[in-house]
């Protein structure tokens, strides 16, 4: 989806904006004496989109200071008198791509789509997508040859005549003071108190003009949904809540309808601090995975690898969209990012502390649903070789297509040849260095944010919809504050997400606060690959773009289909098959798609 554009014409740049996007408040246009800014998303806050662009303009416009990115979730271009910058919010929620041959960017984009050619497509990228469902969002490589991914935290600096000077990494200025320990040493009390400070500035900032927010029923949204309400009634608008929609599916059959009483405790909860809020409660029953597939994983601007969970969502946001919201906040990021760190028990064993590391690996598998062994496997073992440990479980439990197949190995339908050529197993080195890095501690939190809030089908809908999704948990504060907790302080194994519980401890009602293990949507998962499997198994057959030929070993991928629908493998390897279904269904759409800006609003430095 193209919402703004940057092309050169007779030497100079020209701005283009979406202009309907221009209306719903998506893209947001401010010049000043020194130039012009068009920002997709907001910077800072939400509601004061139009002040956020100054200050990202002005702040980016002085010469000589190095001004951190602001926060918020965004892709900006600037157009100065003298130059022309290009960049993203770290979280990299707002996509942003740039057309560059000889050291000169033609073009700058949303739409990777736009830019590129259905005709001179880049193979190395579809085997770093293959790699694992964060392939995406942190790499440069996009499916067009010539195009590529400004990323996220990074100023592009261009010339005014599209000459590229630099790509400089920046990031949101942060606070780095500790927490302060409570009177017996612990940090649990003062870590609380700091999450609760940050998570709610976090949802002010992405509170709009009408706000929705998920709620499940679990602690996340629920918590994120509360601190929404509370906010809104503190700010005294009417009865402080008639503009907060609490946006749920309902499920009475099935595993999921078991999540009812705690949705209705959950909205009862969140009303008695916002009396007007409006329950938008959309029956879910006939919804399943992979409902209309190829419209959701065929007209995505690049292959995504969570197309298949796209009518459900879909299914929300169409009500929330039909009540004029104009942002959606959700729960996504609160796993990773609030609850005890595992990868500390990485730490532990590289510093040589085997003693404690044999203490807390027992604690974290009395606490979980995995033993001992399969504890230290998980966090020591596999973090610090993990292709080795994969190579051996594929091995151990060999038999199937998906015995043993997990994050980063060769899917076996994926031919040797086309991965041999086009580099897999670098791309599976690099995509491993990711998620883990020397420090897995650490590298948890930055992989988090492509892992739990995989936005591509809603930047997708967004025109649509006239909102994109944020997530409080992924804010930049919220995560420096929980990487600066000692790991001891923070895990409680009878107690998931202790820290947040206890931020929370005012506002839950006691049954979200006492629960510890949520129903997953693997109900709707299975019923969609029962329904639609043999769809799925005819795609692949029928498939006439001469890459999947040339990729995939499509009787296996057939093979691989038919063992997931019949419930062998486990989640790895099913994100492997969704995420090659995706790129068939995608590559099969791929011609004929027109992604332009539509009804466009020229913008220049003098508008």
């Amino acid at each position: 989806m193209d919402a703004l554009r940057l092309e050169w014409a007779d030497g100079a740049p020209k701005l283009w904006t979406a202009a309907s996007m221009e209306r719903e408040g998506l893209v947001t246009t401010v010049s000043s004496p020194e130039g012009t800014a068009a920002v997709v998303g907001f910077v800072g806050s939400a509601r004061g989109r139009a002040a956020g662009a100054r200050r990202l303009l002005d702040a980016l416009g002085r010469r000589g200071a190095v001004a951190p990115l602001p926060a918020g979730d965004y892709a900006a271009v600037l157009v100065y008198r003298d130059r022309v910058l290009v960049t993203r919010d770290e979280q990299a929620r707002v996509p942003l791509f740039f057309r560059e041959s000889g050291g000169r960017v033609s073009a700058v984009s949303t739409s990777a789509r736009r830019l590129g050619s259905g005709s001179t497509l880049e193979p190395r990228y579809f085997c770093r997508y293959l790699t694992g469902n964060m392939a995406q969002p942190h790499a440069d490589l996009t499916p067009f040859a010539g195009v590529h991914r400004v990323l996220g935290g990074e100023v592009m600096e261009l010339s005014v005549t599209g000459r590229v000077r630099g790509r400089e990494p920046r990031r949101a200025r942060r606070a780095h003071d500790p927490p302060v320990p409570a009177a017996d040493g612990s940090y649990r009390h003062g870590a609380a108190e700091e999450l609760r400070r940050v998570l709610e500035e976090a949802v002010r900032r992405r509170l709009g003009t009408t706000t929705a927010c998920h709620v499940s029923g679990g602690l996340d949204s629920t918590s994120v949904a509360l601190l929404a309400a509370q906010l809104l009634a503190e700010e005294g608008e009417g009865d402080g809540s008639g503009n907060l929609l609490l946006l749920a599916g309902r499920f009475t059959t099935g595993e999921l309808a078991g999540e009812q009483p705690y949705l209705d405790a959950a909205v009862e909860g969140i009303r008695r601090l916002a009396p007007a809020a409006r329950p938008v409660i959309v029956d879910a029953d006939d919804v399943a995975d992979f409902d209309d597939f190829e419209h959701h994983a065929g007209d995505a601007d690049e292959p995504h690898a969570h197309a298949f969970r796209a009518p459900f969502w879909a299914r929300l946001h169409n009500a929330a969209a039909e009540l004029g919201c104009d942002t959606v906040l959700t729960g996504c990021g609160a796993d990773p990012v609030v609850d005890a760190n595992p990868f500390h028990l990485h730490r532990l064993a590289r510093t040589g502390k085997l003693r404690e590391l044999a203490r807390q690996a027992r604690a974290w598998a009395d606490g979980g649903e995995r033993g001992l062994r399969e504890t230290i496997h998980a966090y020591v073992v596999r973090p610090a070789l993990p292709l080795t440990a994969e190579r051996t479980g594929a091995l151990v439990r060999s038999g199937t297509v998906l015995g043993g197949l997990g994050s980063f190995n060769r899917p076996p339908w994926l031919r040797a040849a086309f991965a041999r050529a086009h580099g897999y197993r670098e791309a599976a080195i690099a995509e491993s260095r990711f998620v883990y890095g020397r420090r897995p501690e650490r590298s948890l939190y930055e992989a988090a944010n492509y892992l739990a809030a995989p936005d591509l089908l809603s930047w997708q809908r967004a025109r649509e919809d006239g909102f994109f999704l944020s997530h409080p948990f992924l804010d930049p504060e919220v995560i420096a504050t929980m990487r600066r907790l000692p790991t001891e302080d923070v895990l409680d194994p009878d107690r998931p997400k202790a820290v947040l519980r206890e931020a929370m401890a005012d506002l839950l009602p006691a049954r979200i606060s006492r629960r510890t293990v949520k129903i997953p949507f693997d109900g709707l998962y299975t019923r969609g690959l029962r329904t639609h499997g043999g769809a799925l198994v005819d795609l692949c057959r029928s498939a006439r773009h001469p890459l999947v030929a040339e990729m995939f070993d499509v009787p296996l991928l057939c093979r691989a289909v038919q063992e997931a629908r019949f419930g062998l493998g486990d989640a790895h390897a099913w994100d492997r098959v969704n995420s090659s279904l995706a790129l068939v269904a995608w590559l099969e759409r791929l011609e004929g798609r027109s992604s332009g800006v539509g009804a466009a609003r020229p913008v220049s430095a003098d508008s």
